[in-house]
């Protein structure tokens, strides 16, 4: 998308002449002569386009071309010196900072003037590691959403989506900016597609599709979470020269590489892990796990179920420099951004634990842009980079009274008035579950060895991250093998969405899903290759539920005696939804509320005291990155069953 604007050039950049004439195949408008030029729309990040808007910026700063908007503020921080500056007036020509200095100093033109002196002026908060799916939005939505909260920027850790469909993983990121919206989004194909060699269909990247991403767009920063620690330490591994591949394309491009060292405590692991070029790691959970991987050279980037005892703990320890640690948030739903708050939480949440509010708001402006190398365009005020400002009203609680974003106004208050564009998102993205046939109770149907009264059965449960899976003698009626809800049995299942014929894995889970009678739980939000998971006390339910799943092209869906109680509907991707937080949240609590009718199963575990609940836990329960070990996937080459140890390769029988 170009944008007309028409400004005095005194001389002719080489790129010029294919950027005019881009904009007039687009726009129709002739060219009226070399003297005047048609600078270019700045949405989408490119070089040749962002030459011209620099030379723009130049004169527009020397007082030669007049701005657009200039915006006094109360106080300003300069996140570099961490300074407060007083009365201090931010120039801005187009969606970019032209000029910052002392009130009444600037010598342009300028067309709009706003005053703000009872306000104090922060940079645009920005995600370091950010899964956008994982708050059910789509692009423009989530927007609309967090703005104003004070993110402007995220780093979209893309590896969700593109197990849905990789090929068209960038164009999805960059279409809402694309359209116009105010949120910067810079897409970190997914290192994970697929998660290991043990999982398929969706997307497939290397280091073909790694180094044409990074090509195609400066706004595709790195690579996201390397995941996949046994793929990255063991040559026998068969995603060990993909997952190399991807990393060799990364540093060609002198892009980042973004890490996922859940486990690797041990000071060897730590040392590899540094060792292999993964730039941070998000992961941590201890004070001393932390502390020596900084200690390691990695980037940190804190979540908030960690964030207290950590912050605590390296004030203690006497940290002066905070520049190799940054605030994320990671996943968080619509509706728990609704309650708590988006990228503010972590901020208030480190202010509250003690960190000064100017280090704590570096770690989510100046810190992440260092961090992922985007420091021209985001991460403080000052010239070149995009006018995102949050206005405080108070600094040390961090009230935010509004947000300005491509130098234009963004939020009043808790209300977005940004631009939201209206998308109606094609086919290939809301027509992603591709199951081709009716699933049958029999699907579900676990054969016992011929004349069996009962059997040996392999069982997991959410979280088992231990060496060996869990066995236990059931009954069998029939010919196949039961449940035992007397004894917190029942049964799980994987269902392939991906090649139209809805492969099948089952086996039999502990503490997990309804003892209710004729009761299932489905959903398409499985991490991370987001095939269908079902949980149910019966085969006709949970049939029920993955054919619902199918019509309605992703989201949850709850049955119980033979009816469906509730639905959600992610109907782009099988993750999201192109809905307010409002409206997704108004179905995620109609679903709460038909679940509490609900007997659920319970088996003591280990459960973080921040794991989240019904449903959420259990789309979580068949990670297969570190530190998982054994689990269930849909039927591969690999594991025929579904049941391996991604560790290792080793598979086992689910019944014998």
């Amino acid at each position: 998308m170009l944008t007309k604007r028409v400004v005095h050039q005194r001389f002719t950049h080489p790129g010029m002449v294919s950027t005019v004439r881009r904009f007039q195949l687009l726009t129709g408008i002739p060219f009226m002569a070399t003297s005047r030029t048609v600078l270019p729309d700045d949405l989408l990040i490119n070089a040749s386009d962002e030459v011209l808007t620099r030379q723009d910026l130049v004169l527009t700063a020397l007082g030669r071309r007049p701005a657009d908007r200039l915006l006094r503020v109360g106080r300003l921080l300069d996140v570099h010196s961490r300074t407060w500056l007083d009365d201090q007036e931010i120039v801005i020509k187009g969606r970019r900072i032209a000029y910052v200095g002392p009130a009444g100093s600037y010598a342009g033109e300028v067309n709009e003037r706003f005053s703000e002196p009872d306000l104090a002026a922060v940079p645009g908060f920005g995600e370091a590691h950010k899964h956008i799916e994982s708050s059910h939005l789509t692009p423009e939505w989530e927007a609309a959403l967090v703005m104003p909260h004070g993110v402007t920027w995220t780093c979209e850790a893309s590896h969700e989506f593109s197990n849905v469909n990789g090929a068209r993983n960038l164009e999805f990121w960059l279409e809402a900016r694309r359209r116009g919206s105010p949120m910067k989004i810079f897409p970190l194909p997914g290192s994970a597609v697929p998660p290991t060699a043990y999982e398929w269909g969706g997307g497939w990247f290397g280091y073909d599709e790694q180094k044409a991403f990074l090509s195609e767009s400066l706004m595709v920063a790195g690579l996201d979470e390397v995941m996949d620690w046994p793929s990255i330490s063991d040559p026998g591994n068969p995603s060990y020269d993909r997952l190399w591949g991807m990393i060799g394309a990364t540093f060609e491009q002198r892009g980042v590489v973004e890490g996922h060292g859940a486990g690797l405590r041990d000071m060897a692991s730590i040392n590899a892990f540094a060792a292999a070029g993964l730039a941070s790691d998000h992961e941590g959970w201890f004070l001393d796990e932390i502390w020596q991987k900084l200690l390691h050279g990695l980037f940190i980037e804190l979540r908030p179920h960690s964030l207290p005892e950590v912050i605590r703990g390296l004030i203690d320890k006497g940290l002066t420099d905070w520049s190799q640690i940054a605030l994320v948030t990671d996943d968080r739903s619509a509706s728990d951004t609704l309650k708590i708050g988006a990228t503010d939480h972590n901020v208030r949440l480190a202010i509250e634990n003690g960190l000064a509010p100017e280090t704590a708001i570096q770690c989510v402006t100046l810190n992440p842009a260092r961090h992922m190398r985007l420091t021209p365009w985001v991460g403080s005020i000052a010239p070149g980079r995009f006018a995102d400002i949050v206005l405080l009203s108070d600094v040390a609680s961090l009230s935010i009274e509004k947000v300005w974003a491509d130098g234009r106004p963004a939020s009043e208050g808790a209300t977005f008035i940004g631009v939201r564009p209206e998308i109606d998102w094609p086919q290939w993205a809301t027509r992603t579950v591709k199951i081709d046939r009716t699933v049958t109770a029999d699907d579900f149907r676990i054969e016992a060895p011929p004349n069996r009264t009962t059997v040996n059965a392999a069982l997991l449960r959410p979280f088992h991250w231990h060496d060996d899976f869990i066995t236990m003698e059931l009954p069998v009626e029939e010919g196949a093998v039961q449940r035992d809800a007397a004894r917190n049995v029942t049964k799980f299942s994987i269902v392939d969405r991906f090649s139209g014929e809805a492969r099948v894995s089952r086996m039999f889970w502990l503490g997990t899903g309804p003892r209710t009678p004729e009761t299932a739980l489905a959903s398409t939000l499985g991490h991370d290759k987001h095939n269908i998971w079902t949980v149910g006390s019966s085969d006709e339910a949970m049939a029920i539920s993955v054919n619902a799943l199918n019509e309605q092209q992703g989201g949850w869906v709850l049955v119980s005696g033979g009816k469906i109680l509730a639905r959600v509907r992610y109907e782009v991707g099988g993750l999201m939804t192109a809905r307010s937080a409002e409206a997704l949240d108004a179905e995620m609590q109609a679903l709460y509320a038909a679940g509490a009718g609900i007997d659920w199963m319970y088996e003591p575990t280990f459960s973080p005291r921040w794991w989240p609940g019904f449903p959420e836990r259990l789309s979580f329960a068949t990670l297969t990155c570190s530190p998982w070990r054994w689990v269930l996937v849909a039927p591969s080459e690999l594991a025929p069953d579904g049941f391996v140890n991604v560790l290792t390769g080793k598979t086992h029988p689910i019944v014998w």
